[in-house]
């Protein structure tokens, strides 16, 4: 059973991406309790699924291994993985919370040694590669997962392939008998960070994201692009494994559209820009890429980024926002609309098409466990109608990983300085 040594001075992070881990270890330095909850097996979320950061175009590995060295070393820090909360009661200073935490079927003597995985043969769609690949029943999330164990998916429950997991292991890790459980526990604050999810594309119907396999989002380019994605870091289309060396972006993919999201997502334009530079470093001379766009933000230090994709002989920028999206009988996808510029019509054809869908929150207000003041866009406003309950990072708004993990940093503070006044402490 689950245990949760708590207080109402301690703060409750709920989400374990980069702005969550940000936020619940800059409380936690300062001496304070701080309990994290993340739904998935590890920490990292979304960044961790980035091959690179713009404009550096480094790694984001560097950045996760601080982080999860720095919440090894902190006793004030108590991370729980599958967890979610289900409920919050009360008030700033004096909530209680229930979080309901999935079985991983996998205990801490874990070493990742891999052997449960190579004992079980069936595979399912890869959640960390977006769908793009398989994984075993029996498996570590990523390389880099934090907390580095093993886990069992729960399909396999019950089949002869847990018992071979089990018996493979050498460290009894394996723990066919976890079962859901729900922890309560105290709080004085709560720090909102469960992030963004990409907007459905499915939902963009002329440009036919659900019909065409050569069709994907950005986030799914930044998979194949990364050397531990589901093609190796080779940049081939999903119909048949062609070389994707003629390849499209379609900025605002469902942004600044009143029949999807209204707002700028502020990411995307750089997003793209840092995908071009992928494509034309794997194809060099033989790459072609273009990107459509209504206009490009690119603001402050990264406007010299844009100028250096702009320099890039094999990327050309097209002022347009496409019609449409259909495939030839090669499986081609070409895109369909009116130069904005020179007012001519086009029909591109490319190997792959890249769609820069927007960020829109994780969480809908229905499912908040309690109420909450949010924009129109569905971000947490900082109100004080939200008592002891404060966002970070995109739980807020659409921002870049620079812009969240600042906004992280005061959102602790602002959540340190709640319980100290409910506990009647200075400063």
């Amino acid at each position: 059973m689950t245990e949760v040594v708590a207080t109402n001075e301690t703060i409750l992070v709920v989400g374990g991406g980069i702005s969550g881990m940000t936020a619940a270890l800059e409380a936690a330095e300062t001496g304070k309790q701080v309990v994290l909850v993340e739904k998935r097996p590890y920490l990292g979320g979304r960044v961790s699924q980035l091959y690179k950061y713009f404009p550096k175009l480094c790694f984001p590995t560097c950045g996760l291994e601080i982080n999860q060295r720095r919440a090894k070393m902190n006793p004030n820090l108590r991370v729980l993985t599958m967890a979610e909360v289900t409920g919050l009661k009360g008030e700033k200073g004096n909530y209680t919370a229930t979080v309901r935490i999935s079985p991983r079927y996998v205990n801490g003597n874990c070493t990742a040694c891999g052997e449960c995985e190579k004992a079980v043969s069936s595979e399912f769609d890869d959640e960390y590669n977006y769908g793009l690949g398989k994984r075993k029943g029996a498996y570590l999330p990523y390389r880099m997962a934090h907390p580095a164990q093993y886990v069992l998916d729960p399909r396999l429950i019950g089949t002869p392939e847990a018992e071979q997991a089990k018996a493979a292991c050498k460290y009894d890790a394996i723990d066919l008998d976890m079962r859901e459980e729900s922890v309560d526990f105290p709080c004085g604050a709560v720090i909102w960070a469960t992030g963004w999810q990409p907007y459905d594309a499915a939902k963009i119907q002329p440009y036919g994201y659900d019909r065409f396999p050569n069709v994907i989002t950005s986030v799914e380019f930044e998979r194949l692009a990364d050397p531990q994605g589901p093609t190796g870091g080779k940049l081939v289309r999903p119909s048949d494994g062609k070389e994707a060396k003629r390849v499209a972006f379609i900025q605002c993919a469902g942004s600044r559209d009143r029949n999807h999201l209204l707002h700028c997502s502020r990411i995307c334009c750089m997003a793209s820009l840092k995908q071009c530079t992928y494509v034309a470093d794997a194809w060099g001379k033989d790459a072609d890429v273009s990107v459509y766009y209504i206009d490009l933000r690119a603001i402050d230090r990264f406007e010299d980024f844009y100028a250096k994709v702009r320099g890039i002989e094999q990327v050309k920028f097209i002022k347009s926002k496409p019609a449409s999206i259909v495939a030839d009988k090669e499986g081609n996808p070409v895109v369909h609309g009116v130069d904005t510029e020179g007012y001519n019509r086009y029909a591109d054809t490319f190997d792959l098409v890249v769609l820069a869908v927007g960020m829109e929150p994780s969480v809908d207000r229905a499912s908040f466990p309690v109420d909450i003041v949010l924009n129109r866009e569905g971000f947490i406003e900082a109100d004080e109608a939200n008592g002891g309950v404060f966002a970070a990072g995109c739980a807020s708004d659409a921002l870049d990983v620079n812009r969240a993990v600042q906004h992280a940093t005061g959102t602790a503070l602002r959540a340190i300085q709640a319980v100290h006044g409910a506990a009647g402490v200075e400063g």
